[in-house]
């Protein structure tokens, strides 16, 4: 959205004085978000071309950024509905990044490469632990299974 609005001009950008939700983007963020509340990967992709070319006489610029984009900012669509709201936001993912930051700038100046993708791998490794015990798992293994090429896998019960 950042990316589109830099096309969008002034008057397409934040409203003043409003903080919450898609408002504060603005009238060009609300209408490309007409898209991502379609309820499957062929009404978005219909919806999203119809703002691209209502866009087009007065945004060229972003109504090509849009069709360059397309299939990158839909894919989520591809996943079952339960997983769209998680994969159409990239919090996690900022958060994640922040953390492997915040862990490597306590190291400072590391010995080699391999050290950094030690400290790395094990930082992924204990997010996607938590990941997968946490009560209310961001995405199950079972969920995810219809869309998946590999074979479920199920984790072991746990000793009460």
């Amino acid at each position: 959205m950042r990316n589109a609005l830099a096309h969008a001009g002034k008057s397409g950008r934040r409203v003043p004085g409003s903080h919450r939700g898609l408002a504060r983007w603005g009238p060009v963020s609300a209408f490309i978000a007409t898209a991502f509340a379609q309820n499957d990967a062929t009404a978005a992709t219909m919806q999203w071309r119809r703002v691209a070319d209502q866009l087009r006489p007065k945004l060229p610029k972003l109504a090509a950024l849009m069709e360059e984009a397309e299939s990158d900012v839909l894919a989520y669509m591809s996943f079952p509905p339960q997983h769209r709201a998680k994969l159409h936001s990239t919090n996690p993912l900022e958060r994640l990044i922040g953390e492997i930051k915040r862990r490597t700038e306590v190291v400072g100046i590391f010995p080699n490469e391999a050290a950094i993708t030690r400290l790395v791998g094990a930082i992924l490794l204990e997010q996607n632990d938590e990941w997968a015990v946490q009560r209310a798992r961001y995405i199950t293994l079972e969920s995810i299974s219809p869309v998946s090429d590999d074979a479920p896998v199920s984790l072991p019960a746990m000793a009460g």
